[in-house]
């Protein structure tokens, strides 16, 4: 059988938005971060927020916080999240923001346009964990110094101290912002006590043979787990330390396996319309071979 990244290859190139396929060739074939972030480029909005369902659940040309999170993750990736690229991300941060000075986790702007239908729309929506988390955490972990962000990081602080009724995507939303704060002794105790919580309400999988013994966040899709390796996509997050050496180890082998004929790996959440599904494939796919990557599995 062929490496995993030659299977992928072929899957990406038949299947992938224009952005996947430079990501692809970024991180496999020759960096080009130039190249990844031209295709970026094509999802900005004139008023510094990003459209054009760059986050393939949410569609329509309207600025949203989960569009900017990807975005920023683009940018991390390839080296390029900076003051300069991010300014005017901040400025219409700070136009949409909610009075509690987070990000809402959907923007009423969706109103109108098909999306996945999972997070409720509102006129005056609040501020969200889920949304600001990743964001804050990645402007704090590039060194980007502003007022919103410190406003955004006291929201994040107080949400994820609170945290008590969750799901495992906000949970991963709170990681992404505990790995990214400068105060890591703060960050340790405060990610030690969600640790325990997971693991107590059993939120991801560690016994990949015996999935179907863990429970399902409420509002999932059937079969819709996390596992291990989604909270904590690389060695240094501070979510590796809730799980045993053999637990990541089991849960990684798990994941190579999940590779499909095509050379993609599958997506677990409901696939509400054809072209998200098809959309979504080509970028788990690269989040799988990422996070092989990073546990130096490829």
């Amino acid at each position: 059988m062929s490496h995993p990244v030659v299977r992928a290859e072929g899957h990406v190139w038949l299947t992938a938005r224009l952005l996947e396929q430079r990501r692809f060739a970024h991180h496999f074939l020759a960096p080009d971060p130039h190249g990844v972030e031209a295709a970026l480029l094509g999802y900005l909005r004139p008023d510094g927020g990003f459209g054009f369902a760059l986050e393939p659940d949410l569609r329509g040309p309207g600025p949203q916080p989960l569009h900017a999170a990807f975005a920023l993750r683009v940018l991390d990736e390839i080296g390029r999240c900076d003051e300069a690229r991010t300014a005017a991300l901040l400025r219409h941060f700070e136009a949409i923001s909610a009075p509690d000075g987070a990000l809402p986790a959907v923007h009423p702007s969706l109103r109108g346009y098909p999306s996945a239908s999972v997070l409720p729309l509102k006129d005056d929506p609040p501020g969200a964990l889920l949304s600001t988390g990743p964001v804050v955490g990645l402007l704090l972990r590039n060194g980007i110094q502003h007022p919103w962000v410190e406003r955004a990081a006291e929201f994040c602080w107080a949400a994820v101290e609170a945290l008590d009724t969750t799901h495992p995507y906000e949970v991963e939303a709170a990681v992404d912002f505990l790995d990214g704060v400068p105060d890591r002794d703060r960050a340790l105790s405060v990610a030690l006590r969600l640790g325990d919580m997971t693991r107590e309400r059993r939120m991801y999988v560690t016994e990949p043979e015996r999935a179907e013994e863990f429970p399902v966040a409420r509002g999932y899709a059937p079969g819709e787990h996390h596992f291990p390796y989604d909270v904590a996509r690389s060695p240094d997050s501070l979510a590796g330390q809730w799980f045993t050496g053999r637990e990541m180890k089991d849960c990684l082998d798990f994941l190579a396996a999940r590779q499909e004929e095509d050379g993609g790996w599958p997506i677990l959440w409901r696939a509400w319309a054809p072209g998200t599904r098809l959309e979504w494939r080509p970028i788990v796919t690269l989040a799988a071979l990422l996070t092989l990557c990073a546990y130096g599995r490829l």
